[in-house]
């Protein structure tokens, strides 16, 4: 059994469909999404239907991301939000436009039950952006930092490669687990395509929301696949660019 890691998708259905296939996933195999499965691409509706789906075939685990509560918040409320709609929530609320009250409340279910991290018994921690609390994320006292913080993959770029564990300056909050895995902020910010590592935090965003590719990876293995840059499954329209 294999377990696979998905950088945020975005709404690139098309996109998250055919890196599934490269990567030969199968029922054996364990899947860890990151979050960030609307607000980008057209799809948003559609690519949640898909994850209900694969959920009740697949052993999968839902992540929360910031833009899944985004829209789980204007769901619930039909509040205006300007900020929301100009990173990629505009595409978001086009299609659920197109889904009726039973499909509605499948959506509803499914943010909801959106989990805010998974620790593994190997102490691999799977979030969607980061923690801020020295001792780790049981002592954690805001919980939308789980899917909203920077910091934590700032401070991994910024940490010297030759600074080992046992230096007193070594940042406390990267000892508290073996491995990290994140998404939130594109490794396209860094010029990379590919998941990027940083100390002990392995950042797999590689951009599905703006020009980059989908990518899955083996947690363990570190191999990944990728797909097409999933702006090219939608060329009439802009994702977040």
């Amino acid at each position: 059994m294999r377990t696979l890691v998905i950088g945020d998708i975005h709404s690139g259905l098309k996109a998250l469909k055919q890196v599934l296939q490269i990567a030969q996933v199968s029922q054996k195999d364990k899947l860890i999404f990151l979050g960030d499965y609307v607000d980008g691409w057209s799809e948003a509706a559609e690519t949640i239907n898909f994850l209900n789906g694969l959920g009740k075939t697949h052993d999968c685990i839902f992540l929360r991301g910031n833009h899944d509560e985004l829209c789980y918040d204007w769901l619930t409320t039909r509040a205006e939000n300007p900020t929301w709609l100009a990173h990629g929530g505009t595409a978001t609320l086009n299609s659920y436009k197109k889904i009726d009250e039973t499909v509605l409340g499948q959506h509803l279910s499914f943010y909801e039950n959106l989990l805010n991290y998974h620790l593994d018994s190997d102490k691999k921690l799977f979030l969607h952006a980061g923690f801020t609390n020295l001792k780790g994320i049981e002592s954690e006292y805001f919980t939308k930092t789980f899917y909203w913080d920077r910091t934590l993959w700032e401070l991994a770029l910024s940490v010297h490669p030759e600074m080992g564990e046992d230096h007193k300056y070594y940042p406390k909050r990267l000892k508290c687990y073996k491995e990290i895995f994140i998404g939130h902020t594109p490794v396209t910010r860094i010029g990379e395509t590919v998941p990027v590592n940083a100390t002990n935090v392995w950042n797999i965003d590689t951009g599905a929301a703006f020009k980059g590719p989908l990518t899955i990876m083996d947690a363990n293995t570190k191999e990944f696949w990728q797909s097409d840059p999933v702006h090219t499954f939608y060329p009439k329209e802009k994702g977040r660019n």
